[in-house]
């Protein structure tokens, strides 16, 4: 089985960086197992996010829900700046309501399939203020009361996000894809995870040969469909699991044939058995933040 590629960590409620990458570095594709928000503010940046690719503009709100597949793509050697928000579940929950549920904004970008925001001006002003406040608090982490106002703040921004995501001047850009049946395929993997997917499956589904399926699955994803199909199975049970449902049930429920199997996979990718019901935010041996 291929290596889980899982970058970055979280073990607090949120987590603020300020980059700027002045070399074409390459970027490969990951994944989070928290929410991530990037405030683009320059550079020639292409983004890939589960097979649908958004050529960013100066000002784009990219959000990017979690286990989401995505990847930067740096065009040019022109300095790739941006400030980025890892936000953990325990947080977003914590405001799900509802009238004013915060991960609102996440919900909504999957929907429309598309993961890029332009705000109108007023909000954008607004949210960039909050950002620059929000780098000072944590460059000044001795202050009375520090992690109550950057959490304060962190919750200002977010109510900011979603109130824009409401906006109807608020653009959602186009994107493009590298195969249209790509997707179709990612989207009929995702809505049919309890089934018995196999590449011979899917290939006489979608009238698609064995090779070029998984040539294409892998440039479009940089995943093989296989390793694909059971990062998506393991998250899949992890909510089941969190939500009540019996180890067993959740194993069978996400598509898993054989327990032992499910059973090594989810202590392999989660570091932790599945009957354990404590969860942590994020994992990683990867000191690569994006």
């Amino acid at each position: 089985m291929d290596t889980y590629q899982k970058t970055g960590y979280l073990t607090e409620n949120f987590r603020y960086f300020h980059l700027c990458t002045n070399s074409q570095q390459e970027f490969h594709y990951h994944y989070h197992e928290f929410y991530k928000i990037l405030f683009f503010l320059k550079g020639d940046v292409t983004y890939h996010i589960e097979g649908r690719t958004f050529q960013l503009v100066p000002g784009d709100i990219v959000l990017i829900p979690a286990e989401e597949i995505h990847r930067p793509q740096l065009n040019t050697d022109t300095c790739y700046e941006r400030e980025i928000l890892y936000l953990s579940f325990d947080f977003l929950n914590s405001f799900q309501k509802p009238e004013e549920d915060l991960s609102l904004c996440f919900s909504n970008a999957r929907k429309r399939q598309s993961y890029v925001m332009r705000i109108p001006s007023f909000y954008q002003k607004h949210i960039w203020d909050i950002l620059l406040c929000l780098e000072d608090e944590i460059k000044e982490n001795s202050l009375y009361a520090g992690k109550l106002y950057q959490e304060t703040l962190v919750s200002q921004l977010l109510i900011l996000l979603n109130r824009a995501a409401l906006n109807q001047q608020s653009i959602y850009p186009d994107n493009t894809c590298q195969n249209e049946k790509i997707l179709l395929i990612l989207d009929y993997i995702n809505k049919h995870l309890s089934d018995n997917l196999t590449i011979d499956s899917l290939s006489e589904r979608f009238f698609i040969s064995r090779y070029h399926l998984m040539h294409l699955f892998k440039a479009s994803t940089g995943y093989t469909v296989g390793n694909y199909i059971t990062i998506k199975r393991l998250f899949f049970a992890k909510a089941l699991i969190q939500s009540g449902t019996p180890v067993t049930e959740a194993c069978y429920l996400s598509g898993f044939q054989n327990y032992s199997t499910f059973s090594r996979a989810y202590k392999k990718h989660f570091h932790t058995n599945a009957k354990n019901r404590e969860f942590s935010n994020g994992h990683s041996g990867n000191s690569v933040v994006e």
